[in-house]
């Protein structure tokens, strides 16, 4: 990853870092890799391979990945309210969703 520059100014009560980018783009993105590194952690990959794995090589990721970012995208806010939790889903799914578009289109 390119390193960003960074400055801190203060102001009268908290300290503000300004960054390149304007949405904070590279702490959510430090962020999203620790949610994905937990995830590998967690119960659905207790086992040797995960069965996204299985679903990639039967040759349905790409669907099964974009299914599942329509289901968070359209259970946010409805179940368990406004959570960071569905939208951390979203872009797991993306990056696996990417993933599948790489494969298949032998790219990167």
């Amino acid at each position: 990853m390119e390193s960003v520059k960074m400055k801190s100014t203060k102001n009268s009560k908290t300290t503000k870092t300004n960054s390149l980018f304007k949405f904070n783009e590279d702490k959510l993105l430090v962020e999203m890799l620790t949610y994905i590194k937990d995830t590998y952690g967690g119960h659905y990959s207790k086992n040797k391979f995960q069965s996204t794995e299985f679903i990639i090589d039967c040759g349905h990721g790409m669907g099964f990945s974009l299914g599942n970012v329509l289901k968070y995208a359209q259970r946010y806010g409805k179940k368990e309210g406004f959570n960071r939790s569905d939208l951390m889903k979203i872009i797991h799914y993306a990056v696996i969703a990417l993933h599948v578009h790489d494969l298949n289109n032998g790219e990167k």
